[in-house]
């Protein structure tokens, strides 16, 4: 299966969130300075994360992203369905 650009930059965006738990939120400059990901981008992506419920986002000067449950709690399908909607067979 090939994973378009969205998802695998979802998928990897959401990793580092992963990897971040526990020591408070990325700010989506961070996370795409570690990821060679455009901010730009980075953004429309965090915010179809925001409304799947994988990341919620916390305001103020120190604010950013972290994820929304666990990190064992959030599957890749999890990440895959906000990024790109149901899988429909066909």
């Amino acid at each position: 299966m090939k994973l378009s650009t969205r998802t695998r930059y979802g998928i990897r965006a959401t990793l580092e969130l992963a990897v971040n738990h526990g020591k408070g939120p990325l700010q989506t400059k961070v996370i795409a300075q570690r990821q060679n990901i455009s901010v730009k981008y980075l953004e429309q992506l965090m915010a179809l994360l925001k409304a799947g419920g994988i990341v919620r986002s916390i305001r103020g000067s120190r604010g950013g992203y972290v994820l929304a449950r666990a990190p064992n709690e959030v599957r890749m399908s999890d990440v895959f369905n906000a990024l790109e909607g149901p899988v429909v067979p066909v």
